[in-house]
């Protein structure tokens, strides 16, 4: 898909995994462009895969976890500077494994009044948002 800019919109999925009231999230390495911002594990879907199945390989890949992709909980599309992301959010579950950090700085599980303590990249304003609001914190 290509935007008014001709830049290319880059497919990118991430989990919105809980385990009770919390969730997790993960913080970018210093180097990697938005480095040391938090966000969700997840990452860009490659060629030929479905956005569930970009999902369990990257949740793999970084923290070395199967995980179990539910429902789509929430479509953002970002433009940074560099990039136009279409990120699809997904409700998911550790089917096994505990989260190590292969890829990222730092793990950390928060609760949604938690969230303010953490600068997140942009593309996940919303998200987070949606997160307070479904959670009661936003009423």
């Amino acid at each position: 898909m290509i935007n008014a800019n001709s830049r290319p919109l880059t497919e990118v999925v991430a989990a919105l995994i809980w385990d009770g009231p919390r969730f997790l999230i993960c913080q970018r390495p210093a180097h990697k462009a938005r480095g040391l911002l938090w966000e969700f594990v997840g990452g860009k879907v490659e060629p030929g895969e479905t956005r569930e199945q970009a999902l369990v390989r990257e949740c793999r890949e970084e923290l070395d976890v199967e995980l179990e992709p539910g429902e789509l909980f929430m479509d953002v599309i970002h433009e940074y500077p560099d990039l136009l992301v279409h990120l699809s959010l997904f409700s998911s579950r550790i089917a096994s494994g505990e989260p190590e950090l292969l890829e990222h700085t730092a793990i950390a599980w928060i609760l949604p009044q938690e969230i303010p303590q953490y600068e997140f990249c942009p593309a996940d304003e919303e998200i987070l948002k949606k997160i307070i609001e479904s959670s009661g914190e936003g009423r």
